[in-house]
């Protein structure tokens, strides 16, 4: 017979507890690896990146003669005889320098700057911003072998901010240019560049926004990169060692580095380096409108849907836009197929398209949606949006009885005003109170459309009115001067 093993009550608590302690200590350890498995690797070793970009990153420095104005560079030289005179030191003299206070090759005083780039070729083409070398007489860019060479500037770009520089050598290291558009949010990247005059600086982080519209036509990238004044020009690198963008500027209230910093993505500024390389200027396209962006309330009450779209507040006359049929009120939603979501948008495919190419633009106006095939012109900085006039020598016919719901008055127009403001429909407002004069109309503005239907006539207009609902708000399609805008007006019941 065998012996019945007992335990004590306390002793089968213990092991009992033990068993559990066991169990927590498992499971502890367990859940103790998942966040383990999930921590990123260590962080990234900069170094041998530094090492591969680092001899392709270049100082520039300019120089530009200051423009003195008639008689005062005979002031300023009667105050250095006067200094030389009674024994006292010229102020800004260097030794060597002529009586004029310049350099020995100067004519005069010199503005210098100092800012950053990087080699794009072996035979010397260099990558910088516009800002950099604007207004410069003389560029020179001094290479980390300490060679300083003269530069010249092949283009500059103002819109954009790239330029590209020459300077006469061969067998020069280049940089690894990377594909901006695959870049992320929140991955690493890296700066080198001058700040300050503090050659070959290297500053990390991350990438913190794209397509951010600080610029005129490009959408640049935000990062948390330490940059600064010496900056500008310099590379933005990933950490596959390849640039991805020029550093163009700062957000800053104080001139220094605060936290936000943006470049120029490098697949827009090589596209813009190319042509500034084949030709030392760069041609966009030009389609002739004034776009805005458009809000969701006006997309709701055109029945658009969402808030995507450029809403054509003007088309400038003789403009390609206007010869092809676009008209003011109009939505762009589409160019060539490829989606536009804000007015920025539309500007830059429409300048990156080739004059002369025909494009088309998908429009949603008045409920419906229709392409326009627009044969698209150059862009000309001084060209300027046309004039308009609502006034006419001929008098305008009598106009309609106000309503008082509304507090508005409107006239019809006559043939000789659609003509020459070159309108198909359209009445006149002739007074505003009240619920209209709230909705932002007044004397003067050109009622186009009542909610997407087309207003021919006074009475037209009337009858549109009469048969709105009285629980949305009317959307009216109005132009004022040259700009034509959406106005929500709502209905007093």
């Amino acid at each position: 017979m065998h012996a019945e093993t007992r335990l004590h009550p306390a002793r089968a608590r213990f092991l009992l507890s033990g068993t559990a302690l066991a169990l927590a200590l498992a499971l502890a350890l367990t859940l103790g690896q998942a966040p383990a498995a999930a921590q990123p690797r260590e962080l990234p070793d900069f170094a041998e990146i530094v090492e591969r970009v680092g001899p392709a990153v270049v100082n520039i420095r300019t120089a530009e003669k200051v423009k003195m104005a008639e008689g005062q560079a005979e002031m300023n030289e009667q105050m250095q005889e006067f200094f030389r005179r009674f024994g006292i030191p010229v102020p800004n003299q260097r030794r060597g320098a002529p009586r004029g206070g310049g350099t020995p090759d100067d004519d005069g005083p010199m503005r210098r700057g100092v800012g950053s780039g990087f080699v794009l070729s072996a035979d010397g083409y260099v990558l910088t911003n516009a800002h950099v070398v604007q207004g410069a007489d003389e560029v020179i860019v001094t290479l980390t072998d300490k060679r300083e060479l003269k530069a010249k500037l092949i283009g500059a770009d103002q819109r954009s901010d790239v330029a590209v520089v020459k300077v006469e050598a061969t067998g020069l290291p280049v940089v690894k240019v990377g594909d901006s558009n695959k870049s992320r949010v929140g991955e690493w990247v890296m700066a080198i560049g001058s700040p300050f005059g503090l050659e070959n600086t290297v500053t990390a982080g991350i990438i913190s926004a794209k397509q951010r519209d600080t610029g005129d036509l490009l959408p640049l990238i935000q990062t948390d990169v330490a940059i600064n004044p010496g900056n500008s020009g310099g590379p933005l690198v990933n950490m596959r060692g390849e640039v991805i963008g020029i550093n163009s500027q700062i957000y800053s209230q104080n001139g220094g580095y605060m936290g936000i910093s943006f470049a120029i993505p490098i697949a827009d500024a090589i596209r813009v380096a190319d042509e500034l390389r084949a030709g030392g200027r760069v041609v966009r396209g030009y389609l002739g409108v004034l776009p805005d962006d458009i809000t969701k309330e006006i997309a709701e009450a055109i029945g658009l849907g969402k808030p995507q779209g450029a809403v054509i507040r003007s088309v400038i006359a003789g403009s390609p836009a206007e010869k092809a049929g676009v008209e003011g009120g109009d939505v762009v939603t589409k160019v060539d197929g490829k989606t536009v979501d804000k007015a920025a948008d539309l500007r830059r495919l429409v300048a990156n398209v080739k004059p002369g190419a025909k494009t088309t633009l998908t429009v949603f106006r008045r409920g419906t949606t229709k392409d326009i095939v627009v044969t698209i012109g150059e862009d000309e900085r001084s060209r300027k949006p046309g004039s308009g006039s609502e006034s006419s020598n001929e008098p305008a016919p009598a106009a309609s009885a106000p309503s008082a719901a509304l507090g508005l008055k409107v006239s019809e127009l006559t043939d000789a005003q659609r003509k020459e403001m070159k309108l198909k429909s359209g009445v006149k407002v002739d007074s505003a109170t009240g619920a209209a004069a709230r909705a932002g109309l007044r004397e003067g503005d050109l009622i186009l459309s009542v909610d997407n239907v087309e207003v021919s006539s006074v009475k037209a207009f009337q009858a549109l009115i009469a048969k709105a609902d009285k629980n949305k708000s009317m959307n009216l399609v109005v132009r004022r001067e040259d700009a034509t805008s959406f106005v929500l007006l709502k209905p007093v019941r």
